[in-house]
Protein backbone atom coordinates (compact mmCIF):
# COMPACT_ATOMS: atom_id res chain seq x y z
CA UNK A 1 0.00 0.00 0.00
CA UNK A 2 1.19 2.98 -1.06
CA UNK A 3 1.94 6.04 1.46
CA UNK A 4 0.75 9.29 1.24
CA UNK A 5 2.13 12.65 2.78
CA UNK A 6 0.44 14.52 4.81
CA UNK A 7 1.50 18.43 6.13
CA UNK A 8 -0.30 19.82 8.91
CA UNK A 9 0.58 23.46 8.83
CA UNK A 10 -1.56 24.77 11.78
CA UNK A 11 2.07 26.37 12.70
CA UNK A 12 2.93 27.61 9.18
CA UNK A 13 5.52 26.11 6.84
CA UNK A 14 8.99 27.62 5.59
CA UNK A 15 11.53 25.55 3.76
CA UNK A 16 13.76 24.55 6.53
CA UNK A 17 10.78 23.58 8.91
CA UNK A 18 9.54 21.17 5.25
CA UNK A 19 13.15 19.61 5.44
CA UNK A 20 13.20 18.77 9.23
CA UNK A 21 10.39 17.31 9.36
CA UNK A 22 11.06 14.71 5.85
CA UNK A 23 14.12 13.66 7.75
CA UNK A 24 12.42 13.27 10.70
CA UNK A 25 10.46 10.85 8.55
CA UNK A 26 13.19 9.45 7.14
CA UNK A 27 14.96 10.62 4.51
CA UNK A 28 18.44 9.70 3.55
CA UNK A 29 20.97 12.43 5.57
CA UNK A 30 23.51 11.21 3.32
CA UNK A 31 21.44 11.25 0.04
CA UNK A 32 20.82 14.84 0.81
CA UNK A 33 24.34 15.72 1.87
CA UNK A 34 25.92 14.70 -1.38
CA UNK A 35 23.90 16.90 -3.63
CA UNK A 36 24.41 20.17 -1.42
CA UNK A 37 27.94 19.16 -1.56
CA UNK A 38 27.95 19.03 -5.67
CA UNK A 39 25.97 22.66 -5.21
CA UNK A 40 28.18 25.03 -6.94
CA UNK A 41 28.70 27.76 -4.40
CA UNK A 42 29.62 28.64 -1.13
CA UNK A 43 29.22 30.69 2.41
CA UNK A 44 27.18 27.47 3.94
CA UNK A 45 27.73 24.24 6.10
CA UNK A 46 24.50 22.79 7.45
CA UNK A 47 23.28 20.73 10.80
CA UNK A 48 21.07 18.36 11.67
CA UNK A 49 19.98 18.15 15.04
CA UNK A 50 17.20 17.76 18.26
CA UNK A 51 15.87 19.93 19.76
CA UNK A 52 13.12 21.16 21.91
CA UNK A 53 9.53 22.99 20.70
CA UNK A 54 6.37 23.18 22.99
CA UNK A 55 8.26 20.37 24.79
CA UNK A 56 8.07 17.77 21.99
CA UNK A 57 11.43 16.78 20.62
CA UNK A 58 11.52 17.67 16.96
CA UNK A 59 14.32 17.41 14.18
CA UNK A 60 16.10 20.88 13.55
CA UNK A 61 17.58 21.69 10.10
CA UNK A 62 19.81 24.71 9.89
CA UNK A 63 21.56 26.39 7.03
CA UNK A 64 24.74 28.25 8.68
CA UNK A 65 25.85 31.18 6.78
CA UNK A 66 28.96 33.08 6.72
CA UNK A 67 29.08 36.65 7.50
CA UNK A 68 29.04 38.17 4.19
CA UNK A 69 25.78 35.80 3.01
CA UNK A 70 24.18 36.47 6.34
CA UNK A 71 20.09 37.97 5.65
CA UNK A 72 18.53 38.44 9.17
CA UNK A 73 16.08 36.17 8.06
CA UNK A 74 15.75 34.47 11.41
CA UNK A 75 16.44 37.77 13.36
CA UNK A 76 13.32 38.12 15.55
CA UNK A 77 14.32 41.70 16.01
CA UNK A 78 15.40 42.76 12.71
CA UNK A 79 12.04 41.17 11.22
CA UNK A 80 9.85 42.64 14.01
CA UNK A 81 11.57 45.29 16.04
CA UNK A 82 10.74 49.01 16.39
CA UNK A 83 12.32 51.34 14.75
CA UNK A 84 15.05 52.08 17.20
CA UNK A 85 18.97 52.92 16.65
CA UNK A 86 19.99 49.37 17.18
CA UNK A 87 17.92 47.87 14.35
CA UNK A 88 18.92 51.09 11.86
CA UNK A 89 22.43 49.90 12.65
CA UNK A 90 21.12 46.03 11.95
CA UNK A 91 19.49 47.68 8.23
CA UNK A 92 22.81 49.74 7.29
CA UNK A 93 25.13 45.95 8.14
CA UNK A 94 22.33 44.41 6.14
CA UNK A 95 22.80 46.93 2.88
CA UNK A 96 26.21 46.50 2.90
CA UNK A 97 26.11 43.08 2.64
CA UNK A 98 23.86 43.12 -0.11
CA UNK A 99 25.93 45.85 -1.63
CA UNK A 100 29.02 44.37 -1.19
CA UNK A 101 27.66 40.93 -2.41
CA UNK A 102 25.78 41.50 -5.49
CA UNK A 103 26.13 38.27 -6.61
CA UNK A 104 23.37 37.02 -4.36
CA UNK A 105 20.94 38.23 -6.39
CA UNK A 106 20.41 35.88 -8.86
CA UNK A 107 18.08 35.33 -11.86
CA UNK A 108 15.91 32.38 -12.60
CA UNK A 109 18.18 31.10 -15.21
CA UNK A 110 21.42 31.40 -12.99
CA UNK A 111 19.73 29.62 -10.18
CA UNK A 112 18.18 26.91 -12.61
CA UNK A 113 21.48 26.39 -14.25
CA UNK A 114 23.14 26.03 -10.48
CA UNK A 115 20.78 23.19 -10.36
CA UNK A 116 21.64 21.77 -13.42
CA UNK A 117 25.28 21.32 -11.91
CA UNK A 118 23.95 19.26 -8.73
CA UNK A 119 24.25 15.51 -8.30
CA UNK A 120 20.63 15.33 -7.22
CA UNK A 121 18.41 13.13 -9.50
CA UNK A 122 16.35 13.97 -12.26
CA UNK A 123 13.03 13.99 -10.29
CA UNK A 124 13.97 16.08 -7.62
CA UNK A 125 16.24 18.35 -10.27
CA UNK A 126 12.27 18.72 -11.81
CA UNK A 127 10.67 19.66 -8.27
CA UNK A 128 13.55 22.26 -7.28
CA UNK A 129 13.57 24.00 -10.88
CA UNK A 130 9.23 23.71 -10.52
CA UNK A 131 9.90 25.09 -6.74
CA UNK A 132 12.59 28.40 -8.10
CA UNK A 133 9.61 28.53 -10.86
CA UNK A 134 6.62 29.36 -8.84
CA UNK A 135 8.43 32.05 -6.45
CA UNK A 136 9.88 33.55 -9.70
CA UNK A 137 6.32 34.46 -11.06
CA UNK A 138 5.02 35.22 -7.70
CA UNK A 139 7.73 37.58 -7.29
CA UNK A 140 7.41 38.72 -10.79
CA UNK A 141 3.96 39.61 -10.36
CA UNK A 142 4.60 41.07 -7.17
CA UNK A 143 7.10 43.14 -8.18
CA UNK A 144 5.61 44.06 -11.87
CA UNK A 145 8.39 42.52 -14.63
CA UNK A 146 8.92 40.27 -16.80
CA UNK A 147 9.62 36.95 -15.33
CA UNK A 148 13.80 37.35 -17.37
CA UNK A 149 14.07 40.25 -15.49
CA UNK A 150 13.20 38.91 -11.96
CA UNK A 151 16.60 39.55 -9.97
CA UNK A 152 15.39 39.26 -5.87
CA UNK A 153 17.09 38.46 -2.90
CA UNK A 154 15.22 36.64 -1.43
CA UNK A 155 15.18 33.01 -3.62
CA UNK A 156 18.74 34.17 -4.87
CA UNK A 157 20.13 33.90 -1.13
CA UNK A 158 22.05 30.99 -0.31
CA UNK A 159 20.39 29.95 2.38
CA UNK A 160 16.77 29.75 0.20
CA UNK A 161 18.97 27.86 -2.87
CA UNK A 162 19.90 25.05 0.26
CA UNK A 163 16.46 24.72 1.78
CA UNK A 164 14.48 24.19 -2.02
CA UNK A 165 17.28 21.70 -3.06
CA UNK A 166 17.48 19.28 0.29
CA UNK A 167 13.67 19.58 0.06
CA UNK A 168 13.22 18.40 -3.60
CA UNK A 169 15.80 15.62 -2.45
CA UNK A 170 14.02 15.04 0.36
CA UNK A 171 10.90 14.34 -0.91
CA UNK A 172 12.36 12.42 -3.95
CA UNK A 173 14.25 10.16 -1.71
CA UNK A 174 11.04 8.87 0.32
CA UNK A 175 9.38 7.85 -2.75
CA UNK A 176 5.92 10.23 -2.09
CA UNK A 177 3.72 10.35 -5.47
CA UNK A 178 0.54 12.09 -2.99
CA UNK A 179 0.96 14.91 -0.99
CA UNK A 180 -2.18 16.08 0.92
CA UNK A 181 -2.28 19.97 2.57
CA UNK A 182 -5.42 20.69 3.40
CA UNK A 183 -4.76 24.64 4.58
CA UNK A 184 -1.97 26.71 5.73
CA UNK A 185 -2.31 28.65 8.91
CA UNK A 186 -0.52 32.23 8.93
CA UNK A 187 -0.50 35.20 10.88
CA UNK A 188 -0.86 39.13 10.72
CA UNK A 189 0.87 42.48 11.43
CA UNK A 190 3.88 43.14 9.37
CA UNK A 191 7.73 41.85 8.44
CA UNK A 192 10.85 43.98 7.58
CA UNK A 193 12.34 42.50 4.12
CA UNK A 194 14.99 43.67 1.68
CA UNK A 195 11.76 45.45 -0.18
CA UNK A 196 10.80 47.24 3.33
CA UNK A 197 8.32 46.92 5.86
CA UNK A 198 5.23 44.52 4.52
CA UNK A 199 1.80 43.23 5.61
CA UNK A 200 1.82 39.62 6.00
CA UNK A 201 1.01 37.19 4.15
CA UNK A 202 3.68 39.05 2.18
CA UNK A 203 2.98 39.76 -1.62
CA UNK A 204 4.77 36.53 -3.07
CA UNK A 205 3.09 34.12 -0.49
CA UNK A 206 -0.48 35.78 -1.43
CA UNK A 207 0.54 35.86 -5.03
CA UNK A 208 1.41 32.04 -4.78
CA UNK A 209 -1.97 31.10 -2.91
CA UNK A 210 -3.89 33.27 -5.23
CA UNK A 211 -2.42 31.10 -8.15
CA UNK A 212 -2.28 27.62 -7.60
CA UNK A 213 -5.51 28.11 -5.06
CA UNK A 214 -4.17 27.08 -1.87
CA UNK A 215 -6.42 27.20 0.98
CA UNK A 216 -5.19 30.10 3.78
CA UNK A 217 -6.56 30.41 7.24
CA UNK A 218 -5.42 33.77 8.80
CA UNK A 219 -4.91 33.52 13.02
CA UNK A 220 -4.96 35.98 15.19
CA UNK A 221 -1.35 35.87 16.12
CA UNK A 222 0.99 38.10 15.30
CA UNK A 223 3.96 36.93 12.66
CA UNK A 224 4.78 35.10 9.28
CA UNK A 225 4.33 31.66 9.61
CA UNK A 226 4.12 30.95 5.84
CA UNK A 227 7.26 32.00 4.28
CA UNK A 228 7.47 32.16 0.35
CA UNK A 229 9.58 29.36 0.27
CA UNK A 230 7.38 27.20 2.11
CA UNK A 231 3.90 28.11 0.06
CA UNK A 232 6.14 27.35 -3.24
CA UNK A 233 6.55 24.16 -2.03
CA UNK A 234 3.25 23.55 -1.19
CA UNK A 235 1.92 24.50 -4.17
CA UNK A 236 4.71 22.65 -6.40
CA UNK A 237 4.21 19.18 -4.25
CA UNK A 238 -0.05 18.98 -3.17
CA UNK A 239 -2.27 16.97 -5.13
CA UNK A 240 -5.25 17.25 -2.79
CA UNK A 241 -6.71 19.32 0.42
CA UNK A 242 -8.74 16.45 1.16
CA UNK A 243 -7.87 14.13 4.04
CA UNK A 244 -9.23 10.42 3.39
CA UNK A 245 -12.30 9.59 5.98
CA UNK A 246 -10.20 7.05 7.56
CA UNK A 247 -6.59 6.93 7.29
CA UNK A 248 -3.74 4.99 9.45
CA UNK A 249 -0.69 6.74 10.55
CA UNK A 250 2.62 4.80 9.86
CA UNK A 251 5.17 7.88 10.65
CA UNK A 252 5.62 11.09 11.77
CA UNK A 253 8.21 13.80 11.67
CA UNK A 254 8.36 16.97 13.01
CA UNK A 255 10.07 19.74 11.39
CA UNK A 256 11.30 22.81 13.94
CA UNK A 257 11.57 26.87 12.69
CA UNK A 258 14.14 29.10 14.09
CA UNK A 259 11.58 31.88 14.58
CA UNK A 260 10.25 32.27 18.13
CA UNK A 261 6.34 33.58 18.20
CA UNK A 262 3.45 32.83 20.39
CA UNK A 263 2.84 29.91 18.62
CA UNK A 264 5.89 27.20 18.52
CA UNK A 265 7.41 27.29 14.98
CA UNK A 266 7.40 23.52 14.17
CA UNK A 267 5.71 21.61 11.55
CA UNK A 268 4.46 17.99 11.48
CA UNK A 269 4.77 15.67 8.28
CA UNK A 270 2.31 12.05 8.33
CA UNK A 271 2.88 9.33 6.48
CA UNK A 272 -0.29 7.95 6.05
CA UNK A 273 -2.30 4.92 4.11
CA UNK A 274 -5.93 4.85 3.13
CA UNK A 275 -7.71 2.13 4.81
CA UNK A 276 -9.03 0.13 1.80
CA UNK A 277 -10.99 -2.12 3.55
CA UNK A 278 -14.76 -1.51 5.60
CA UNK A 279 -16.25 -3.44 8.64
CA UNK A 280 -20.13 -3.60 8.75
CA UNK A 281 -23.30 -5.38 9.32
CA UNK A 282 -25.27 -6.83 7.54
CA UNK A 283 -28.44 -9.49 7.86
CA UNK A 284 -28.99 -12.66 6.13
CA UNK A 285 -32.95 -13.27 5.91
CA UNK A 286 -33.53 -17.35 4.66
CA UNK A 287 -36.36 -19.69 4.01
CA UNK A 288 -36.78 -23.04 2.31
CA UNK A 289 -39.54 -23.41 0.24
CA UNK A 290 -41.02 -26.32 -1.69
CA UNK A 291 -43.97 -25.62 -2.95
CA UNK A 292 -43.69 -22.74 -4.71
CA UNK A 293 -43.88 -22.34 -8.53
CA UNK A 294 -40.66 -20.91 -10.39
CA UNK A 295 -42.07 -17.93 -11.70
CA UNK A 296 -43.02 -16.78 -8.36
CA UNK A 297 -39.55 -17.29 -7.49
CA UNK A 298 -38.01 -15.53 -9.83
CA UNK A 299 -40.96 -12.60 -9.47
CA UNK A 300 -39.99 -12.32 -5.41
CA UNK A 301 -36.64 -11.70 -6.36
CA UNK A 302 -37.32 -8.84 -8.35
CA UNK A 303 -39.49 -7.24 -6.01
CA UNK A 304 -36.63 -7.64 -3.36
CA UNK A 305 -33.47 -6.58 -5.34
CA UNK A 306 -36.03 -3.31 -6.65
CA UNK A 307 -36.87 -2.44 -2.30
CA UNK A 308 -33.14 -2.93 -2.04
CA UNK A 309 -31.72 -6.18 -1.09
CA UNK A 310 -28.34 -6.22 -1.33
CA UNK A 311 -28.48 -9.76 -2.76
CA UNK A 312 -30.85 -12.30 -3.82
CA UNK A 313 -29.93 -15.77 -4.10
CA UNK A 314 -31.45 -19.74 -4.13
CA UNK A 315 -29.98 -22.65 -3.34
CA UNK A 316 -31.32 -26.38 -4.18
CA UNK A 317 -32.36 -28.10 -0.77
CA UNK A 318 -33.75 -31.13 0.29
CA UNK A 319 -36.52 -31.10 2.63
CA UNK A 320 -38.27 -33.71 5.20
CA UNK A 321 -39.48 -36.63 2.95
CA UNK A 322 -37.01 -36.14 0.38
CA UNK A 323 -38.70 -33.21 -1.28
CA UNK A 324 -36.65 -31.10 -3.56
CA UNK A 325 -36.57 -27.53 -2.61
CA UNK A 326 -35.16 -23.70 -2.97
CA UNK A 327 -33.43 -22.28 0.35
CA UNK A 328 -34.26 -18.20 -0.42
CA UNK A 329 -31.39 -16.01 0.37
CA UNK A 330 -31.67 -12.05 1.39
CA UNK A 331 -28.60 -9.99 2.55
CA UNK A 332 -29.82 -6.64 3.29
CA UNK A 333 -29.10 -3.85 6.27
CA UNK A 334 -30.89 -3.70 9.31
CA UNK A 335 -33.28 -0.78 8.43
CA UNK A 336 -34.65 -3.05 5.64
CA UNK A 337 -35.57 -6.20 7.59
CA UNK A 338 -39.05 -5.86 8.10
CA UNK A 339 -40.00 -3.96 4.42
CA UNK A 340 -38.10 -7.56 2.82
CA UNK A 341 -39.59 -10.16 4.90
CA UNK A 342 -43.15 -8.93 4.39
CA UNK A 343 -42.46 -8.96 0.57
CA UNK A 344 -41.08 -12.57 1.41
CA UNK A 345 -44.30 -13.74 3.16
CA UNK A 346 -46.72 -12.04 0.30
CA UNK A 347 -45.14 -13.02 -2.69
CA UNK A 348 -43.90 -16.76 -1.81
CA UNK A 349 -45.38 -19.51 0.51
CA UNK A 350 -43.22 -19.58 3.31
CA UNK A 351 -44.39 -19.40 7.01
CA UNK A 352 -41.08 -18.54 8.58
CA UNK A 353 -38.16 -16.65 7.64
CA UNK A 354 -35.03 -17.08 9.49
CA UNK A 355 -32.55 -14.04 10.47
CA UNK A 356 -29.27 -13.81 11.11
CA UNK A 357 -26.59 -11.26 12.02
CA UNK A 358 -23.88 -11.22 10.00
CA UNK A 359 -20.50 -8.96 9.89
CA UNK A 360 -18.64 -8.19 6.93
CA UNK A 361 -15.38 -6.99 5.46
CA UNK A 362 -15.82 -4.98 1.90
CA UNK A 363 -13.73 -3.37 -0.28
CA UNK A 364 -14.36 0.47 -0.94
CA UNK A 365 -15.49 0.78 -3.98
CA UNK A 366 -16.87 3.82 -6.38
CA UNK A 367 -18.48 3.77 -9.49
CA UNK A 368 -17.46 5.70 -12.12
CA UNK A 369 -18.13 6.84 -15.88
CA UNK A 370 -15.94 6.24 -18.81
CA UNK A 371 -15.57 7.21 -22.25
CA UNK A 372 -14.66 3.95 -24.23
CA UNK A 373 -13.95 3.37 -28.23
CA UNK A 374 -17.64 1.80 -27.83
CA UNK A 375 -19.03 4.58 -25.67
CA UNK A 376 -19.75 5.38 -22.67
CA UNK A 377 -19.40 2.53 -19.81
CA UNK A 378 -19.92 2.66 -15.96
CA UNK A 379 -17.03 1.09 -14.29
CA UNK A 380 -16.81 0.04 -10.63
CA UNK A 381 -13.23 0.72 -8.69
CA UNK A 382 -11.89 -1.17 -5.79
CA UNK A 383 -8.60 -0.74 -4.02
CA UNK A 384 -7.26 -3.47 -2.16
CA UNK A 385 -3.51 -2.93 -0.84
CA UNK A 386 -1.81 -0.80 -3.49
CA UNK A 387 -3.75 -2.41 -6.45
CA UNK A 388 -7.11 -0.88 -8.27
CA UNK A 389 -9.56 -3.26 -9.83
CA UNK A 390 -11.57 -2.00 -12.31
CA UNK A 391 -15.49 -4.36 -12.84
CA UNK A 392 -17.71 -2.90 -15.97
CA UNK A 393 -20.82 -2.80 -14.80
CA UNK A 394 -23.42 -5.23 -16.60
CA UNK A 395 -25.73 -3.01 -18.07
CA UNK A 396 -23.53 -0.74 -19.47
CA UNK A 397 -21.94 -3.85 -21.07
CA UNK A 398 -25.16 -5.31 -22.09
CA UNK A 399 -26.19 -1.68 -23.80
CA UNK A 400 -22.87 -1.90 -25.67
CA UNK A 401 -23.37 -5.00 -26.83
CA UNK A 402 -27.21 -4.26 -28.49
CA UNK A 403 -25.81 -1.08 -29.83
CA UNK A 404 -22.88 -2.33 -31.85
CA UNK A 405 -24.25 -5.97 -32.34
CA UNK A 406 -21.27 -7.58 -30.47
CA UNK A 407 -21.13 -10.24 -27.99
CA UNK A 408 -20.97 -10.07 -24.53
CA UNK A 409 -17.48 -11.30 -23.95
CA UNK A 410 -15.94 -9.28 -26.78
CA UNK A 411 -16.90 -6.44 -25.08
CA UNK A 412 -16.06 -6.81 -21.52
CA UNK A 413 -12.48 -8.43 -22.39
CA UNK A 414 -12.04 -4.83 -25.21
CA UNK A 415 -13.13 -2.81 -22.38
CA UNK A 416 -10.80 -4.24 -19.99
CA UNK A 417 -8.13 -4.14 -22.71
CA UNK A 418 -8.63 -0.16 -22.51
CA UNK A 419 -8.59 0.14 -18.83
CA UNK A 420 -5.16 -1.81 -18.85
CA UNK A 421 -4.04 0.59 -21.82
CA UNK A 422 -5.08 3.85 -20.22
CA UNK A 423 -7.21 4.30 -23.26
CA UNK A 424 -10.55 5.15 -21.58
CA UNK A 425 -11.03 9.13 -20.27
CA UNK A 426 -13.21 10.49 -17.21
CA UNK A 427 -16.37 11.17 -18.11
CA UNK A 428 -17.94 12.24 -14.42
CA UNK A 429 -18.25 10.91 -11.13
CA UNK A 430 -21.60 8.46 -11.18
Amino acid sequence: MKSKLYLECCFGISGDMFVASLLDLGADEGAMADVLNSLPINGFHTKISRVKKAGLDVCDFAVILDEVHENHDHDMEYLHGEEKDIHKEQDKKHLNHLKSNIHVHRSLPEILDIIEKTSMTEHARQIAGKIFLILAKAESKAHGVELEQVHFHEVGAVDSIVDIVAAAVCIDNLGVKEVIVPVLYEGTGFIRCQHGTLPVPVPAVSNIVAEHGLKLHITENMGEFVTPTGAAIVAAIQTSDQLPKEFVIKKIGIGAGKRNYERPSMLRALLIEEDTIEADIIYKLESNIDDCSPQALGFVMERLFENGAKDVYYIPVFMKKNRPAYQLNVLCKEEEIANLEQIIFEETTTIGIRRQRMERSVLKREIKKYFTSLGEVKIKICKISNMTRYYPEYESVVDLCKKHKIPFQEVYQLIGKEIAKNEINLLQEG
